[in-house]
């Protein structure tokens, strides 16, 4: 893979425990947040500021619990790689099928199934591991992640296959970068004839929102079904709004005919 700047996010190696700080506590603290989402019955959600104080050591205590494991509050590397198992395995899901389009899709799902999200705190949003994994490294609130994550998908499927996503496109954040590239290769179909002729979308597709007042794309996602005028959709940095700069990765159905929404093919990928 282009992208790998996930893999640092599932390094750890010393053990950390009550009373120790940095970089590497604010790592657990993220993970415990985002594990809440996959046990809401647990108490897992507390402050990321760094610190492993005893709110800290109980959350780990919670989630060692909901996993029948010994309350010990020690975050060691093997508890760690339980914290992020679910971003490596997203990140390290392998198509079985030769069908390139089909292996975006079956990828793009894993993603999905694994509750991928950012984090918000009073610092700003478009934070956490998942962020980082899909902006090269990157978060915060200017990284909005919705072109990492469509890239990061095209990225895992090309590369089971020895082949790579920048030959289609250009590897950005941007997606008006991604739209204009898309444009002068020849790519890109405009949303007036995807309405004529819907038969152009495929599954495995990127779709980009456009806005037709000024020509500024500004958000995208994967195509994983065709449906006439509906297309069902996997997508990041959205909400249940279909916002374009929301909190996790939202399956969607969209109406190409009421929304004015541009094609890039991955035909050749």
């Amino acid at each position: 893979m282009i992208k790998t700047s996930y893999q640092k996010e599932l390094l750890f190696s010393n053990p950390l425990t009550k009373g120790n700080l940095g970089a590497d506590v604010r790592r657990i603290q993220e993970w415990l947040c985002l594990n809440a989402l996959r046990f809401p019955k647990a108490a897992l959600t507390t402050a990321m500021d760094g610190q492993f104080g005893p709110a800290t050591e109980r959350a780990v205590q919670n989630f060692q619990a909901v996993l029948k494991l010994s309350k010990t509050g020690v975050v060691t590397a093997d508890v760690f790689s339980l914290l992020s198992a679910p971003l490596a395995t997203a990140f390290q899901t392998k198509p079985s099928d030769k069908d390139i389009r089909k292996a975006v899709v079956k990828i793009a799902k894993a993603h999905l199934s694994q509750r991928s999200a950012e984090i918000q705190t009073d610092d700003g949003q478009n934070l956490g591991p998942w962020v980082r994994g899909y902006c090269d490294g990157y978060d915060g609130s200017p990284f909005k992640w919705c072109v990492g994550f469509v890239q990061t998908i095209l990225d895992q499927a090309a590369s089971a296959y020895g082949r790579s996503f920048t030959a289609i496109m250009p590897q950005t954040l941007s997606c008006d970068t991604m739209a204009m590239a898309a444009i002068e290769t020849g790519r890109l179909a405009k949303s007036e004839m995807v309405r004529r002729n819907p038969a152009r979308i495929r599954p495995g597709d990127v779709f980009i929102l456009r806005n037709p007042t000024n020509d500024d794309w500004y958000h995208t996602g994967i195509v994983t079904a065709v449906l006439g005028d509906v297309v069902e959709t996997l997508e990041g940095n959205t909400d249940l709004k279909g916002g374009s700069n929301g909190t996790g990765v939202f399956a969607r159905v969209r109406n190409i005919q009421t929304s004015t929404i541009d094609i890039l093919s991955i035909e050749g990928l």
